[in-house]
């Protein structure tokens, strides 16, 4: 008979392990239908890796994400099935005309933040502001996917955005969020390898604005987290009150080199200056962020 780690590893666990077995994880950034995985497989996935709480980022109408993934509705039947397990956010392509009421439909329906933005906006738009204003008025924050030349572009900009809404809290991500740890970034590289020299937007915007916070997710966060480990160590320990983990894999396994949320948390756990580090990271900060 396996024993509960070898399931957990197997991705063969079909009910959630008692929260005394495992130590809590909160997932800030997982999607429903997401390159056609069903739910089931998502389910099974997000127990292989040890998550305890999931919260599901739908797409905005006509938009899947560039990812097919599921909208307002999808994710919030999910949470509703399994309420102990995933939590859900609200979306809408924000310069629709009527974002905010969807916005803040979903809200009251018991959304516990708004993203994940990732659509054709500048990150200091007029639509932004509107989503930021949404938020302020529910208590909830805003993930937004930072990429040049496609989605809330020109990072470099966004310190308005902080300043103007101070009391909004902002989870950047996406590969030119994490791009950006290096001061001399170019912007064209989506990926970059190699050392990283101090000093980049990313770290200044951490640094400087208390409502700003990263999400480690996606093949981008874990490219961050592994290029230069002497860097991210570092990196964490100056941000560990920052930083939360989120996924963002499209994979049906939840363990190993298919998983890059899996990679994530094992790079979190070897990287992290200290275990105390390591679960503001993996729990604690998302736990305080999302109001949990």
């Amino acid at each position: 008979m396996c024993s509960t780690a070898a399931l957990v590893l197997a991705g063969c666990v079909t009910r959630p392990l008692p929260r005394s077995v495992v130590e809590p994880v909160i997932d800030v950034h997982q999607h429903t239908n997401y390159h056609g995985r069903t739910d089931e497989e998502l389910v099974a996935h997000q127990r292989a890796m040890g998550v305890t709480l999931t919260m599901l980022l739908p797409a905005g109408r006509f938009f899947g994400l560039e990812a097919g993934c599921g909208g307002n509705a999808t994710v919030e039947a999910l949470a509703r099935r399994y309420p102990a397990e995933f939590g859900f956010f609200a979306n809408e392509v924000p310069d629709l005309p009527d974002a905010r009421q969807v916005l803040e439909q979903h809200l009251q329906r018991g959304a516990k933040g708004i993203g994940e933005q990732k659509f054709y906006v500048d990150c200091d738009s007029p639509a932004i502001q509107l989503v930021a204003e949404v938020a302020q008025s529910h208590r909830v924050p805003v993930l937004l996917h930072f990429q040049h030349g496609a989605y809330n572009t020109h990072l470099e900009r966004f310190h308005r955005i902080l300043e103007q809404f101070p009391t909004v809290n902002f989870i950047g991500h996406a590969q030119t969020w994490w791009g950006n740890i290096d001061r001399n970034h170019d912007p064209r590289a989506m990926y970059p390898k190699g050392k990283v020299t101090p000093g980049g937007i990313t770290d200044r915007l951490l640094s400087d604005y208390p409502n700003m916070y990263g999400d480690c997710s996606a093949g981008s966060g874990l490219n961050a987290l592994t290029r230069d480990e002497a860097f991210t160590r570092d990196f964490l320990g100056r941000h560990q009150g920052k930083l939360v983990f989120g996924s963002d894999c499209a994979d049906a396994v939840g363990h190993g080199t298919a998983c890059d949320g899996s990679q994530i948390l094992s790079a979190i756990r070897r990287l992290a200056p200290s275990k105390n580090i390591e679960r503001k990271i993996l729990y604690e900060n998302a736990k305080r962020l999302l109001r949990v």
